[in-house]
Order: C-alpha cells, then structure tokens, then sequence
C-alpha cells in the first residue's frame, strides 16, 4: 500500500513578515536601543550631506552674485627698485584698460577713530580710516543696512561711513540718532552703516571718508593703497596679466594681483573636505550601529533557543528559521533607517533655515542612507540567522 507523500513545509512572504516582527515588538525596549544605533549613524550621514549642500550652494550664490571677475591691485614685495607703493596714477590707468568695465580704490588715512574723546588713547579696536572713492560700493556690489554713501555732491564734507564691523565695535546699531565719531581731532557725523563685504573685509573693520575729503582735512596721501578693478567676463588671465604693467610701470614686478573671490572657492574645497571627513565619521557610527544590531540577534538566536526546536519539530525548515531572524535584523534597520531620515532631514532644516540658507537634501542621501541602513541590517543579522538555522532541534528543544 502506498503512503502519500509527507507535504512540503512551506512559509509565504506574509508569514515570514508576521513571524519576523514578532521578536521586534515583543521586546520593545531592546528594538528601540537597537534601531537608535542604525539611526544615529544615518542621521550623521543624512544630515551631513543635506548642511554641505546647503552650505554650498549658500556660498555657491553668494560668488555669483558678487562675481568672480573682480580683481585686487595692491603693492607688493617683490625685489626691485620701488618704494612699495602704487603710483599716485595707478586708478587712471587701471581704469583705461580696455577690459576694465569699473574701478575704484582706497587710501589709507594716518589718523585714529574713536567712539568719543573719553576713550583712553590707542584702544581703538584695530578699526581704520580709509578713503574711498564715490564708485567703490558700485564696484565691489555691496550694499548700505542705513543711511547714504557719498555723492558727487557730499565727497567735499567730512562725512563718514562705517564698516559691518566697525559699526559693531563703535556702538552703532542704526542713524536714528545722527551718531557722530571723533576722526583726529574731530567730530564726524556717521551718514552711512555698510553691509558686509565678502569680497573686501578689510572694509569692514575701516570708517570711510571720501578720498576728498579725507585729502583735505586729513591730509591722506594721494597714493592708493588698494584698487578694486571689475572686468569682462572671460577676461581674467588676461587682465590679470596687464594689470601690473599699468598700474605701475616703472616697477610692475612690484604689484601684486589677486582675484578676493578665490577665497571663497577656496572655502568651498575646503568645505567639500570637511564633509568627506565626516561622512567617515557618519559611517563609523552606521557601523557601531550594525554591531549593535548583530549582538542584539546573537542574544536573541540563544534567548529563543526553545521557540526554534519547536518550530523544526512542527515542520519548520532550516531556510524558515534563516529567514525569520534575517527579517527580524532587516525590521530593526528599516525602523532605524526611518528614524535616521527623518532625524537628519530635521535638523538639516532647522540649522540651514537658522543661517538664512536654502534647504537642500540629497535624494541621494536621503535615499542612499535609507537603503544603506537596509544592508547593515541584512548582514548584520546573516550570521545570527545562519547561526540559528543550524541549531539541532533536539538539542534546542531541550535547551
């Protein structure tokens, strides 16, 4: 007589998700330590990546709209027959230059600024006297926060406008009250509160004269220390080139070129620097995370010994048991994965918005964290799976 054959054991997808959350939600504290790692670790890298990009294109914005095609001519150190200084007819020159769309300059005036004459003698809070032309904010495309530049009208007056940074240490916070700051011997009103320069921080820390006035009634000598220069675009190598020789003929080895927005490039290597360095930093806790979920299976696989020889014994094969405590781990990583995203995407927003940037997050990163915390979790959980799996059922019966 023939015997029908023993059926085949079998285990569907849905029952192979209901078994595997089962570990997870009965331990709830355990799972929630164990996600909390993964999380930690894609937080780091989601968040990273989103405050970089943000940062970048902050910055990347900023170089647009002050422009890459400004030039610094100043005196410089090289070894020749000059006095280290520009020719009184450095900005006329410079200025006819066919490239050269504008220019402006600045001179040093050898006088102190005081917020007012009760303020000992020397502490002045390293801020300058400089003059400046009428054209200067124009060319280096700064703005005013309060009050007025100098005109063609005013530049004959001792007026003065403050830098960003000048304003702060002086104490001026707005012109409500026509503030007025002692230049020398003398009381000038304050008509004019400028933005930051990015490109020019120097003047930030200066009170402005216009070159006028600063001649007249300061004596300030009638060399510019520095010309600003904006040109064509596409004409940089080439400006750059012919700007010495005409700034100073006589001694153009003397003249020292530079382009300020290169800074700001630099600065933007350096951030791309900084974020390697932490994505590594990221990856190192995404790993310490999966650790923690590996340890957290080891420990469950020898808690669960019974509840696996009792599964074997009612027909359970060695890929069911595999499968259940891999999606167990998989379950733990998804959680902390979902955690991880939203925790970064939060506070990739909350800190860019706080610095006036635009939020920028990665699909990449978001997405790539997510899966990313998918594969730590599976290999994380392979040998405890593994492990499991292989357990005698006689043996994890009677353990």
């Amino acid at each position: 007589m023939a015997h029908d054959p023993k059926p085949t054991s079998k285990l569907r997808l849905g029952d192979v998700l209901r078994v595997g959350a089962s570990g997870p939600r009965a331990r709830k504290t355990r799972t929630a330590l164990s996600a909390l790692g993964i999380s930690i670790g894609i937080a780091a890298l989601v968040g990273v990546l989103g405050l970089s990009e943000s940062s970048k294109s902050a910055l990347l914005e900023e170089i647009s709209a002050l422009g890459t095609n400004l030039l610094t001519v100043e005196a410089g150190g090289g070894v020749g027959a000059g006095d280290g200084e520009l020719p009184d007819m450095a900005l006329a020159s410079i200025s006819r230059i066919p490239t050269v769309t504008s220019a402006s300059a600045v001179w040093d005036v050898d006088v102190d600024v005081y917020r007012n004459e009760f303020i000992p003698e020397g502490e002045t809070g390293a801020i300058t006297v400089v003059g400046v032309d009428t054209e200067i904010v124009d060319t280096l495309r700064g703005s005013l926060t309060a009050g007025r530049f100098f005109t063609d009208a005013t530049k004959q007056y001792p007026t003065v406008v403050v830098g960003s940074v000048a304003a702060e240490r002086l104490g001026i916070g707005n012109l409500d009250d026509r503030p007025f700051v002692l230049v020398g011997d003398d009381y000038v009103e304050v008509v004019g509160i400028l933005e930051e320069f990015p490109l020019a921080a120097d003047l930030d820390r200066s009170v402005l004269l216009s070159q006028e006035a600063a001649a007249t009634f300061y004596e300030a000598d009638e060399t510019p220390s520095t010309v600003f220069a904006r040109v064509l675009d596409g004409t940089i190598d080439e400006t750059r080139d012919v700007l010495p020789g005409n700034a100073d003929p006589g001694n153009p080895e003397e003249v020292t070129v530079s382009r300020p927005s290169d800074a700001l490039e630099a600065q933007a290597a350096a951030d791309d620097a900084l974020t390697t360095l932490f994505l590594g930093l990221g990856a190192v806790a995404l790993l310490v995370g999966g650790i923690g979920i590996a340890n957290v299976m080891v420990i469950a696989v020898i808690e669960r010994r019974g509840e696996i020889g009792l599964r074997r014994a009612l027909g359970a094969t060695q890929a069911h048991i595999r499968r259940q405590f891999l999606t167990e781990a998989v379950i733990l990583s998804v959680l902390g994965g979902v955690g991880g995203v939203i925790i970064g995407v939060v506070a990739t927003y909350v800190y860019a918005s706080s610095q006036g940037w635009r939020v920028v997050i990665p699909q990449e990163a978001a997405l790539g964290g997510f899966l990313g915390a998918i594969a730590i979790g599976a290999i994380a959980g392979l040998y405890p799976a593994m492990r499991a799996a292989k357990l005698p059922p006689t043996d994890a019966l009677r353990a």
